[in-house]
């Protein structure tokens, strides 16, 4: 099976509301579909890099492109984890986990869309809080870092439900103009203290060697951060 050669494929975390998991063919098609139609409002840009500028079917295959991009460039020491989000079996958006030297750093740093008609219903929350708990409980990662531009309300906020403290800010050229990005860090101890969202994770154990770390357990013992956490 494909999955004894690329194990990526059998991880699955799930949420009480969503599973995350990598995109069959027609998943990422469906995820293609959701970019076209928009993921923001057009006055508005919360990327660094300016994908969703394109034209709709571009801006499609962009997404297409960049998911096999991802997977054919992966390394142990450099590697982005896209996700598909999927709500009742419906694809909803995307969540992104990435490292480089993971396994040393033991930090890593998070990214998300979703389209427009499934925002502002909590999703956003719910789908940050599978990753971290893949990179914190399954990973033993350290540092969690994200940030948001100051246009980007929505995105701050769901960094300060989950614990996410202020790191300085970064200036960045988006479409020809200067904007501020507010850095945010969270730590392992903070999420302990601040994670709520009960989240399983699945066929973890076969994928730890992908991200840099050693698979010490053998034979049949449970994925690390296995079952519910309350």
């Amino acid at each position: 099976m494909l999955t004894d050669h690329w194990p990526l494929l059998g991880l699955r975390l799930h949420t009480p509301r969503l599973e995350l998991r990598l995109p069959d063919d027609d998943e990422l098609a469906a995820l293609a579909d959701l970019a076209a139609a928009g993921v923001h409002e057009p006055d508005r840009m919360p990327f660094i890099v300016p994908w969703t500028d394109q034209p709709p079917a571009r801006r499609a295959r962009s997404v297409v492109q960049h998911h096999w991009l991802r997977l054919g460039n992966w390394s142990p020491h450099d590697w982005a984890l896209n996700l598909a989000v999927l709500e009742s079996g419906r694809v909803v958006g995307l969540q992104t986990l990435a490292a480089r030297d993971f396994a040393v750093l033991r930090q890593v740093s998070t990214g998300s869309w979703l389209g427009t008609r499934h925002q502002h219903q909590g999703i956003g929350t719910e789908m940050r809080a599978a990753v971290l708990h893949l990179a914190f409980a399954g990973l033993d990662a350290r540092h969690a870092r994200s940030g948001a531009f100051e246009d980007n309300p929505t995105s701050y906020a769901v960094s300060r439900k989950h614990g996410y403290e202020p790191d300085g800010t970064t200036r960045h050229a988006v479409r020809g103009r200067a904007v501020t990005e507010r850095r945010l860090l969270l730590t392992r101890e903070r999420w302990q203290q601040r994670h709520s969202v009960p989240v399983t994770l699945d066929g973890l154990t076969p994928c730890l060697p992908l991200f840099g770390l050693p698979d010490d357990r053998g034979g049949e013992q449970p994925d690390r951060g296995r079952g519910r956490e309350e």
